[in-house]
């Protein structure tokens, strides 16, 4: 039986170049008042059936986990429309990164990563883990290209 999904690691031991957001595109954090576009964004980045849960059950459950925290969720936006998120827990864990499939391909991937990981520098945090499902060959691809090697789950 084929592995599901696996764990990657980034090291946070060497600088991180700052992220360069292509024109027209800018970053920031999370606001309360974001959450219904970050959860379209996510909806639609992941597809069917890939694990998004339903607004009223999402919102509840990421914001009032012990590990949210507003200053650690990016969004990315194309003038006023949101257009990719990276969410992180407190625990150095990038919980989802997505992109909306018509902003793809202008590195806003490898840019969110760049933010990530910068942050969790800032807070003094030794690494950035994830978890991917090993069928997602893309992000796998764009993981792996800033840096990010397989780990243990238990590690």
């Amino acid at each position: 039986m084929s592995e599901q999904a696996f764990r990657l690691r980034k090291d946070l031991d060497q600088p991180v170049l700052p992220p360069e957001w292509p024109p027209g595109f800018s970053c920031r954090t999370l606001r309360a008042e974001d959450a219904r576009a970050v959860h379209a964004v996510m909806s639609e980045a992941y597809g069917e059936g890939r694990g998004v849960p339903g607004f009223h059950v999402w919102w509840p459950e990421f914001s009032g986990d012990s590990e949210f925290d507003a200053s650690l969720c990016f969004l990315v936006y194309r003038g006023e429309k949101l257009v990719a998120v990276a969410l992180c827990w407190t625990s150095a864990f990038l919980k989802d990164l997505a992109v909306r499939p018509d902003a793809r391909r202008v590195g806003l991937g490898g840019n969110l990563l760049r933010q990530v990981f910068r942050t969790f520098q800032a807070r003094h945090a030794r690494t950035v883990d994830l978890k991917v499902e090993a069928g997602n060959k893309a992000a796998i691809a764009l993981y792996e290209r800033a840096g990010m090697y397989r780990v243990p789950w238990e590690g």
